[in-house]
């Protein structure tokens, strides 16, 4: 055999290591594409979480803040302003059924909070986009009277 002959095998196993390093490095890009979208949505996620959250601290500030209103309200709160400007919450407050209670000689009343936060209001919104976040959170709160 000549030397001659054997040259179009280098080319060959080139072509082979073209195509792997292409398929490989096209799995390296999806592969960051796809961690960057999750950690994208986990910062939203956690930044709806903290919406639903202010409007849980909202309704029991009114529910029980000394000298304030302390009346069950339901309401819708915007964060114009802040970081949180892209979220709406809203907050439903509901007496618990058979509230009030009569504990050891005092009269308890028991309120649920409800609070959902959500970057495309109303919400809960009943036709989401596919960027669509929410969060909800319920406390169940006691008060004399």
């Amino acid at each position: 055999m000549r030397p001659d002959r054997q040259l179009g095998f280098t080319l060959a196993a080139a072509i082979f290591l073209i195509v792997v390093l292409a398929a490989l490095g096209a799995f390296i890009v999806t592969v960051s594409g796809l961690q960057h979208t999750s950690s994208a949505r986990d910062v939203v996620g956690s930044r709806a979480y903290h919406a639903a959250y202010s409007g849980i601290e909202w309704g029991a500030y009114k529910l029980l803040a000394p000298g304030g209103p302390q009346i069950c309200l339901d309401g819708t709160l915007t964060f114009a302003g802040t970081t949180l400007a892209d979220f709406t919450t809203t907050v439903e407050c509901d007496e618990s059924p058979g509230s009030p209670y009569t504990d050891g000689g005092n009269t308890v009343r028991i309120f649920v909070l409800v609070a959902t936060a959500c970057n495309q209001p109303p919400c809960p919104n009943a036709a989401p986009g596919p960027a669509y976040v929410e969060r909800q959170l319920q406390a169940v709160l006691a008060r004399d009277g």
